[in-house]
């Protein structure tokens, strides 16, 4: 046994590991999800579904090619513990660890053939000063590490996002235009190339809509595409 190994165990006597679901401990072989919550995952598969619900959700609002969340979110249901430590319990890797599992699995349905970089949407800097990271962009390394895309940071939160969590569709949609902006600096880079735009959770997609928007209204010729980890009530 390892010096790391009897220190990993020692932390798991003091301060046991639980699933994010279950709150059960995990085993040694266990990371952030048990065998069991994992194995019951509320998968969309939206990556093999024509026209999923997600892409009717974006159709006549912006131009995307594809849509795809990886599992459904229930305000309130188990599985929604996911989301809730990976934003607000300083879990981010656990964004990192289900997206790269995430994107594996969808790679057979090759729903990331012909994209040529991921981009997470942004934080603006109080927010990120407030929470320490970008749960985005830990989704989006997840995903990189799986698919060896790059990802660039060619979006900015130009204003403070208030909570959406109160706010119905239409509320959301005029809270969010003009939130967001493309980089500049990207434009060349991007341009005429297939973007995958990367959030959490999509629920009545105006925080994507704005960010496609921004790219599309700044960069020549860009593609889009979408993924969440979550998707809620979108049937």
């Amino acid at each position: 046994m390892t010096i790391k190994d009897i220190i990993s165990s020692a932390a798991n006597v003091l301060m046991p590991r639980t699933c994010s679901v279950c709150d059960k401990p995990l085993d040694g072989d266990e990371k952030f999800l048990c065998r069991k919550c994992l194995m019951e995952l509320p998968r969309t598969h939206y990556e093999d579904i024509d026209f999923n619900p997600f892409e009717q959700l974006m159709a006549g609002k912006v131009a995307v090619e594809r849509c795809v969340s990886y599992f459904f979110y229930h305000k309130g249901e188990p599985y929604a513990s996911i989301l809730h430590d990976l934003k607000y319990r300083n879990m981010p890797t656990l964004g990192r660890w289900i997206a790269e599992r995430a994107a594996r699995q969808m790679q057979g349905s090759h729903f990331f053939d012909s994209i040529d970089a991921i981009v997470p949407v942004p934080l603006h800097y109080t927010k990120l000063a407030s929470r320490g990271y970008n749960q985005s962009q830990f989704i989006a390394q997840g995903i990189a590490k799986a698919t060896g895309l790059p990802v660039i940071k060619a979006l900015k939160a130009l204003h403070q996002h208030s909570t959406q969590t109160h706010k119905d569709a239409a509320e959301r949609l005029k809270s969010t235009q003009g939130m967001y902006g493309a980089s500049k600096r990207h434009k060349q880079e991007l341009s005429g190339k297939h973007v995958l735009i990367v959030d959490d959770v999509v629920t009545t997609g105006s925080t994507l809509l704005a960010c496609a928007t921004a790219l599309k209204d700044t960069i020549p010729g860009v593609k889009i595409s979408l993924f969440t980890l979550a998707a809620a009530q979108l049937d």
